[in-house]
């Protein structure tokens, strides 16, 4: 049992697809992750089916898919599916398993099979739990309440440095805690190890030397494409949103990508203690490290902010896997462009490490030749619903109110700039990928089908979306000691 191969999953939130040096951001520095890609595969073309952070963590964990685990909305008192998750399917099989970091299920506490979690839930007091275990060891520090003492707020995009000392940080404790999981591991049994971070998810709140190496680097700038250079020809769904442009001026947008990538950095950086632990313990070759994220952030780009809908930035993530020093099948620095998604992880692993898959995964091993012709995304039913049908070149996106369609050549277009929906050369790939899109709905969807063709929903009556709320992006304050949950507290995506 102790030859069987470790497993190192590490998830971040919020980290788009191409934000890695290696896979040629022009500015983020990411030497680890290069360094891990050098060593195994990045899978470039990965996706999440459902992008926020509930329904693709399910997916993460249960290798199944939104219409099997059962969200596809964000419900943040949905409890887990009565599906085998990854982390029971491992012990199950004589692994030990343990967690560290954003679990984000109901309850709280749920343990999801792992042996046990250390779960930080960044202030959803609202949920029944009055302090995580981040909030008690801040108070066992003495800085009892104060984690939202910088006073930028979860959904929002203004900036300012670290406010503790170094060492509080939520990301350091993630290492560190993780870090003595493994020092602590049983050596009689292969180890399941499950770290999972909240940064780069606002709040954008980095460590001041991270910000200074960002400092004198040029800052790449959103772009903007012909759907959406003016935010007059946006789908009625985009204008809905809450985030959306004209929040933030020039510099303050330049500063929030800063942050992000410094905040990206200071992730990798992190991740390498993690890295040297196993290597000072003599078992980093006989360990599978796999990188992925919940889902991207859109950072401006396109006039848009944060994820949920099915665009690059928010919709493709990274997957990055360095597999075992005896498993050269796999290969080294390679970049492998086959259609992959949350569902793949569970596989991928468990094929690693010799474990038979339970037959409620839905997704397919990236170790192995079988591959997907296309995904199938969907998020949101009834306010602002979004589905879309991506292929090997092609991507359609569908907004059922006003029944509206977009579609992007991804191989001459990879920054989604040129809406190609309404092009007459590009019918015949309209028409099948409009075909693929409702061969998949389901439920209340199938109402936006009429005799085979898509009919969607009328367009309501245009309510421009206030720039500013009263929410303040969701904004926590200073906690005093806290015995219960909050009441009428705004949730957090």
């Amino acid at each position: 049992m102790p030859n069987r191969p470790n497993v190192v999953l590490i998830c971040v939130d919020h980290w788009f697809g191409d934000l890695v040096g290696a896979l040629g951001h022009p500015t983020v520095l990411t030497p680890t992750l290069d360094q891990l890609i050098g060593n195994g595969v990045a899978y470039t073309n990965a996706y999440t089916t459902t992008p926020s952070c509930i329904p693709a963590r399910r997916e993460l964990m249960t290798g199944a898919f939104s219409r099997t685990h059962g969200d596809r909305v964000f419900n943040e008192t949905l409890p887990m599916p009565n599906l085998p998750t990854m982390a029971q399917t491992f012990r199950d099989n004589g692994y030990q398993a343990y967690a560290v970091g954003k679990l984000h299920v109901y309850p709280q506490r749920d343990r999801i099979g792992f042996d046990d979690v250390l779960v930080l839930e960044e202030g959803r007091h609202q949920f029944g739990m009055s302090k995580d275990d981040y909030e008690l060891f801040l108070q066992e520090q003495g800085f009892s309440g104060e984690e939202y003492g910088h006073g930028m707020s979860n959904n929002d995009y203004t900036v300012r440095p670290w406010h503790l000392p170094e060492h509080l940080h939520q990301t350091n404790w993630t290492v560190r805690e993780m870090s003595k999981f493994i020092a602590r591991r049983d050596p009689r049994k292969p180890g399941f190890w499950y770290m999972s971070f909240s940064p780069p998810h606002p709040p954008l709140a980095p460590l001041q030397q991270y910000l200074d190496m960002y400092r004198d680097v040029v800052i790449d700038e959103p772009y903007y494409g012909d759907w959406s250079a003016s935010a007059d020809s946006w789908p009625f769904a985009l204008r809905a949103r809450p985030q959306g442009r004209g929040m933030y001026s020039t510099d303050a947008l330049r500063m929030a990508r800063q942050a992000f990538y410094a905040s990206a950095t200071h992730i990798d950086h992190q991740i390498r203690l993690v890295i040297g632990l196993l290597r000072e313990e003599g078992i980093l070759d006989n360990t599978a490290i796999m990188f992925t994220s919940d889902h991207g952030d859109m950072l401006g780009n396109h006039g848009l902010f944060a994820k949920s809908v099915m665009y690059e930035n928010s919709a493709k993530i990274p997957m990055i896997l360095m597999p075992p020093a005896n498993r050269t099948d796999i290969g080294q620095g390679l970049r492998d462009d086959r259609l992959a998604v949350q569902a793949d992880v569970f596989p991928t692993l468990a094929e690693i490490c010799g474990i038979e898959t339970p037959k409620t995964v839905e997704g397919l091993s990236l170790t192995g030749e079988k591959t997907r012709a296309y995904i199938y995304g969907e998020h949101g039913e009834d306010q602002r619903p979004t589905r879309m049908v991506r292929d090997s070149r092609y991507k359609l996106i569908y907004y059922p109110e006003g029944n509206h369609l977009q579609m992007f050549d991804l191989k001459e277009d990879p920054r989604e700039q040129k809406d190609i929906s309404d092009d007459a050369t590009h019918a015949e790939i309209l028409g099948q990928l409009t075909n693929l899109l409702m061969q998949n709905m389901y439920g209340n969807d199938l109402d936006w089908i009429e005799n085979g063709e898509l009919i969607g929903t009328p367009e309501p009556d245009p309510v421009p979306h206030p720039l500013y709320t009263r929410a303040f992006g969701n904004q926590r304050g200073l906690r005093f000691g806290h015995e219960g949950p909050t009441s009428n507290m705004p949730s957090r995506m």
